[in-house]
């Protein structure tokens, strides 16, 4: 017999003792065949049925296991071997030929998109895992993890998925999403400047730290302008703003107003800005050192600030609420006008909050804040609507709205850590 026949025989007697064992073996030996990578496919295929969960999970985690096999596992009952050919799927994109390579491809989608529609998010959750760095995956598979309820889901396609596209990006930050989706967004290692915009327009304090964190986040201007516009009252984004990586000379010289003496030395010593700038930065530092030392601001009262005896506006709105005459009423008339700084005032002697806090809440946007503010000074959610849009600018899809019409949609806890937050 030449060698070729003898080969073929050998094979065909090892198919014969490995579909024995597979049909008529013990539970330990059916175990040890499916795990094994040089059993015959038809073997895999066949004990892909086997009633022992675990004689299952072993095939589905045996990677010559052929794609017909996979696509039953992928759909089998048992949750375990669910999760399990859900790891796999990160080993099936070797580095083979292309030919090879398409063939596997196609099984990986075909499995992955049957194992992203599973209700249990743990299986969810090993697929994003595994594929949230492939470029093959389909988009509307992509898509469809990254708008996922759970973060464990969602969080690794939105921070390394680069399937996704910036309009992707946009299209879930619109939606609202789960809590971490942002920051998940925050961090990718390419953030776009609309991306960055809409991010830094959210109420998300820590996806917005962590925008500002990322070097590679492009931030036009004046949402840098924005963000620098509110940081006063956000210590976290001190640092990352006092270290990105391009900082132009306005945004520098008002950081340079507030963040902290340890910050300062870092803004000092960048080598990007202008001499004039550094300058400017260095008449700051010396004012602030003064007033620290008790010899008072170098230029008397704060300009814009309503809280100060230069400014009637608050202490004219503190004698209206002593005599009850501080209105809604007179609140929306000054809201309808557009004079921001009597609102701001009203609000502070309504809320009992200081004017600085207000300020940076219409300052930062904060469409929640606003909410707070209004709801602490004892006005109504209608109210608090029309402010949003006449005083705080907000943007038509950001605004807060009224539930069931004349309702605060915001929980009394939620409304309370707004107002704790701004006013710290």
């Amino acid at each position: 017999m030449s060698e070729a026949g003898q080969t073929t025989k050998w094979l065909d007697q090892e198919l014969r003792d490995h579909g024995n064992i597979a049909r008529d073996g013990d539970t330990a030996a059916r175990r040890a065949l499916a795990s094994d990578s040089n059993t015959r496919p038809e073997v895999l295929y066949y004990l892909a049925e086997d009633p022992d969960a675990e004689v299952r999970r072993c095939i589905a985690e045996n990677d010559q296991t052929p794609r017909q096999a996979n696509m039953l596992l992928a759909q089998d009952d048992n949750e375990e071997v669910r999760c399990v050919l859900a790891k796999k799927i990160g080993r099936l994109f070797p580095e083979t030929s292309v030919t090879e390579r398409d063939v596997i491809r196609r099984t990986v989608v075909d499995i992955t998109e049957i194992l992203a529609a599973y209700q249990t998010a743990r299986v969810r959750e090993l697929v994003s895992d595994a594929i949230k760095e492939q470029p093959d995956i389909p988009p509307h598979v992509v898509r469809q993890l990254a708008a996922d309820p759970q973060l464990n889901v969602c969080g690794p396609i939105l921070e390394y998925s680069p399937v996704l596209t910036d309009e992707d990006l946009l299209a879930i930050i619109a939606t609202s999403p789960v809590q971490g989706a942002l920051g998940a967004i925050s961090r990718r290692s390419t953030v776009g400047e609309s991306v960055s915009h809409a991010i830094a327009s959210s109420d998300d304090v820590d996806a917005i730290t962590d925008l500002l964190a990322n070097p590679s986040a492009q931030i036009r201007d004046e949402t840098l302008d924005f963000l620098v516009a509110g940081a006063p009252a956000v210590p976290a984004w001190h640092a990352p703003l006092v270290n990105r990586p391009v900082l132009p000379a306005n945004a520098a010289n008002r950081i340079a107003g507030f963040v902290a003496d340890s910050l300062l030395g870092s803004l000092r010593q960048r080598t990007d800005l202008p001499e004039d700038v550094l300058d400017a930065i260095e008449s700051t530092v010396t004012e602030r050192l003064a007033e620290d030392a008790g010899n008072g601001p170098a230029h008397g009262v704060a300009e814009n600030d309503p809280e100060s005896a230069a400014d009637p506006l608050y202490e004219r709105a503190l004698a209206l609420q002593r005599e009850d005459r501080l209105t809604e009423k007179l609140i929306r008339d000054a809201a309808a006008a557009g004079d921001r700084a009597m609102v701001i005032a009203a609000l502070a002697a309504a809320s009992g909050l200081s004017c600085k806090a207000i300020q940076n809440i219409f300052e930062m946007r904060a469409s929640k804040g606003i909410v707070a503010v209004c709801w602490k000074a004892g006005l109504s959610m209608n109210l608090a609507y029309q402010i949003q849009i006449t005083v705080g600018s907000i943007a038509p899809g950001a605004v807060v709205e009224a539930r069931d019409g004349t309702d605060f949609p915001l929980s009394e806890e939620e409304l309370h850590w707004q107002v704790k937050f701004f006013n710290a």
